[in-house]
């Protein structure tokens, strides 16, 4: 049984919350607290296994609570509230303090627009839920930087070829420790991260602002180029294609795959007849979306990455991945970027 705590200023809001829960076979609201001072009590009285929470709240902001929570007491947060908007930076700090997950509350007709999103609400706090275990030691290296002696250098060959990333729950903050030990000669990424419409721009336009490659949100016809990353935007798949003697961006507007728009299993797909040229990488993420494409890209020659279950947040898409074969390395996330650099060189 789940265990949840809903911390929330707004009573409606609370007793919502805990009708959506309560109705669920696998989970129950375990404790209710309407701002961070009386969560702390709740929550040391409880031990939930995911907390719902709020960021507007009295006494104290929700993310000043979130970065104490996480430094003190890691537990899986799933984020609901009106500041998690499409575009909100808010959103993407959350994110980066360690919230596995968001869901914005309705602006209208809250009671009748909540209670549609109760499938959504509960199958996010069943995935934040999955990741109690391995909290406690994500937290602990969620800062380690790549140690070695050497800088990541690619060779004038390997900036030809193309980076594909897929991920989703725990993503963003993966991708991050992926990109930020990159050299601005890397060769060209593309990245497909499960995230609504619009907040995809505001994660990419944070990235561009942390690590010393050319991020942006994918727009069709980009031509790939060494140092730049392009994130597919939340409503649309990203694929691979050639024009000229360029690579270039080609965005799909077509239904989801595997529930999922953008989807990984797209983007690796475009990729496979560039197989030889190509080095993929799956991480963190609940599901199975990218582990057929990456199954593709391998027998296609590619060079495959997966992130190790103790690093993930969820070992979900890597898992699915190894078990079909498609992975032919496994590196915690911290090895991966110079284990790109020396696969790709040779």
């Amino acid at each position: 049984m789940i265990e949840v705590v809903i911390v929330d200023d707004s009573a409606l809001i609370r007793n919502l919350l805990k009708e959506i829960i309560s109705e669920q076979d696998d989970m129950t609201v375990t404790g209710l607290a309407r701002d961070p001072y009386e969560a702390r009590e709740v929550i040391r009285q409880v031990n939930p296994d995911v907390i719902t929470l709020d960021v507007e709240m009295p006494r104290m902001d929700g993310l000043d609570f979130l970065e104490k929570l996480m430094r003190l007491r890691p537990t899986p947060v799933v984020m609901i509230s009106t500041m998690t908007t499409v575009g909100s930076d808010t959103t993407i700090r959350a994110l980066e303090l360690g919230a596995l997950d968001f869901i914005p509350k309705p602006k209208v007709g809250v009671s009748g627009e909540l209670k549609q999103y109760s499938d959504i609400i509960c199958d996010k706090i069943r995935i934040a839920a999955q990741a109690g275990p391995h909290l406690n030691n994500i937290r602990k290296n969620k800062n380690n930087q790549l140690t070695t002696d050497k800088p990541i250098l690619f060779s004038p060959n390997a900036l030809s070829k193309i980076i594909a990333i897929g991920a989703s729950t725990g993503g963003t903050e993966a991708i991050k420790n992926l990109l930020m030990p990159l050299p601005v000669h890397s060769p060209a990424i593309v990245i497909t991260q499960h995230m609504p419409p619009g907040f995809t721009h505001t994660f990419a336009e944070r990235m561009n602002s942390l690590t010393r490659l050319n991020v942006k949100e994918a727009e069709d016809g980009d031509i790939l180029a060494p140092g730049h990353v392009f994130i597919a935007p939340g409503d649309r798949h990203l694929k691979v294609e050639e024009e000229g003697e360029h690579f270039i961006v080609k965005l799909d507007s077509g239904p989801a795959v595997n529930r999922h728009k953008p989807s990984v299993d797209v983007l690796f797909d475009s990729l496979v007849r560039y197989g030889r040229n190509v080095a993929a990488v799956i991480l963190t993420g609940m599901g199975a979306d990218g582990a057929q494409g990456l199954k593709r890209l391998r027998d296609a020659g590619a060079r495959t990455f997966g992130q190790d279950e103790a690093s993930c947040v969820v070992y979900g898409m890597p898992k699915a991945a190894e078990r079909l074969g498609a992975v032919e390395f496994v590196y915690p996330l911290e090895l991966i970027p110079v284990q790109l650099a020396r696969t790709m060189n040779k």
